[in-house]
């Protein structure tokens, strides 16, 4: 009987090991494709933008008003200087709407003293179901016409981003972490796809990381990578899933996520859809699959795009506890989202989405790190055993490792030819070293992470967790 066992444990150890090895082959073949498809995307983008001008769009009765949602809790150390940054930005008609959503501490009474607010009258019209608003404020003062702050009973971002929706006055909303900085041209530039194609529903813009940079009054005034190892390696994981990700699903329209920090929609849609989803943790790509569904469901033509260089600013965890918490409620969130609409999957009424993202998302960004997890296990526990040989433990190696540096570096390359935003030839390298040994322990870790949103999500976790910042008070490179 244990001899059986035996060999039952060994043939299946064996087969896992050659499963996982055809799996990261596989992968990586895919990831190979998107980074094809995303290097010719960047190429078309760059030779159709080399000669537009951008500030035309300031001079245009065409470009359409944009309302700005700015959802806040508990930022009274920053939401003076975020603010007039979003106040500041390029775009001939916009408006900022602050949405206090019950701080806990003197968020309120800051933002009416800087911006000399007073309450209004205005009727709160709840086309989409939120918790009370108990007062808007505007300001006495002409320079800051623009600015509608938001009273509210704490709900949670996405109830604030509702709220936000249902005050607005464009057609036209931006979505934007409080605590991210956006570039001034990164309206102009994220609305004029808007413009192009009628189709267009949604924008995303690619989110960089600020740590390390020099920051002077909410503008990023020098772009350096932090002397930390942990925001260096997040600024090649930045690269790989907006440069070589979203910019090649973008290409196809099969675009499934737009950051939460940085992105534009058609408020009209958005009501359609019912707004964000105040009981998930992944809200804003839950929305963009939702917006995705219900256009297709209503035989509207539409189209989710991505521009790369309409730069939002964001701080990134310095700590792997932190840092943890963060990729263990995206990966919540995926989860949350891919099974919410499981109806999608291999769906050819969906086309692209139905056949192509939602399987890969599935099998590759979802269950990929249980698999990659057994499979770590699976190899080294055959190869120690003697199941498995010397030749298929180099091969493992070289599929999970090797593979895994090409695309990461790949990644950095292709920011450089491209955006050269990091014009310092020291940062590049270290970029490159980053792309290098982030396989070596890194990868390892963020794959524990995620397996572990798999135990919080069956537990039924929905905090956020708590996201320390350290913010951008300081202009010194960190």
């Amino acid at each position: 009987m244990m001899e059986l066992l035996q060999h039952i444990a060994e043939f299946g150890l064996s087969a896992y090991s050659h499963f996982i090895i055809g799996y990261f082959i596989l992968v990586n073949l895919f990831y190979f494709t998107m980074l094809c498809v995303s290097f010719a995307a960047i190429v078309h983008h760059l030779r159709r933008t080399q000669f537009t001008n951008h500030t035309v769009i300031l001079q245009s009765e065409c470009s359409t008003p944009i309302s700005i949602l700015a959802p806040a809790y508990n930022e009274s150390a920053t939401c003076i200087d975020s603010t007039n940054s979003l106040l500041k930005l390029n775009y001939p008609t916009m408006e900022v709407l602050f949405i206090n959503d019950g701080s806990k501490d003197n968020t309120l009474e800051v933002m009416i003293k800087e911006f000399s607010l007073v309450k209004t009258q205005r009727v709160y019209i709840e086309k989409i179901p939120t918790k009370p608003v108990r007062g808007i404020y505007i300001s006495t003062k002409k320079e800051y016409r623009n600015l509608i702050v938001i009273d509210k009973v704490n709900g949670g971002k996405a109830d604030a981003l509702n709220v936000g929706i249902n005050i607005a006055r464009y057609p036209l909303v931006c979505s934007i972490d409080a605590d991210s900085i956006l570039e001034d041209d990164a309206l102009l530039k994220v609305a004029k796809p808007f413009l192009d194609d009628d189709r267009v529903i949604a924008v995303g813009g690619i989110v960089r990381i600020a740590n390390g940079c020099v920051i002077e009054r909410g503008r990023v005034k020098e772009i350096r990578l932090s002397k930390k190892f942990l925001p260096s390696f997040q600024v090649v994981e930045y690269f790989r899933a907006f440069l070589s990700g979203r910019m090649g699903w973008g290409a196809i329209n099969g675009l499934l996520i737009i950051s939460g920090a940085f992105g534009l929609f058609k408020r009209q849609v958005v009501l359609d859809c019912g707004g964000y989803k105040h009981d998930t943790v992944g809200e804003d790509m839950e929305l963009v699959v939702r917006m995705h569904r219900f256009c297709k469901d209503n035989g509207i033509e539409s189209k989710i795009a991505f521009v790369p260089d309409p730069v939002c600013w964001t701080e990134a965890p310095e700590t792997l506890k932190v840092l943890g918490r963060q990729r263990n409620r995206w990966h919540r969130g995926l989860i949350d989202t891919l099974l919410i609409h499981k109806g999608m999957l291999f769906n050819p009424r969906y086309e692209v989405l139905g056949l192509v993202s939602v399987p890969y998302f599935f099998f590759i960004e979802m269950l990929g790190p249980l698999i990659e997890a057994f499979g770590y296990i699976a190899v080294i526990a055959g190869f120690i055993w003697g199941i498995i040989n010397l030749e298929v433990f180099i091969l493992f190696f070289i599929v999970s490792v090797v593979y895994g540096v090409m695309f990461s570096v790949g990644a950095v390359l292709l920011e450089e030819i491209s955006f050269q935003r990091y014009p310092r030839t020291s940062d590049l390298l270290k970029l490159l070293f980053m792309g290098l040994i982030e396989n070596f322990g890194y990868r390892q870790i963020t794959v524990w992470w995620r397996v572990r949103a798999f135990w919080d999500y069956m537990r039924g976790v929905k905090t956020w967790g708590s996201m320390q910042r350290v913010g951008f008070g300081s202009s010194k490179p960190s």
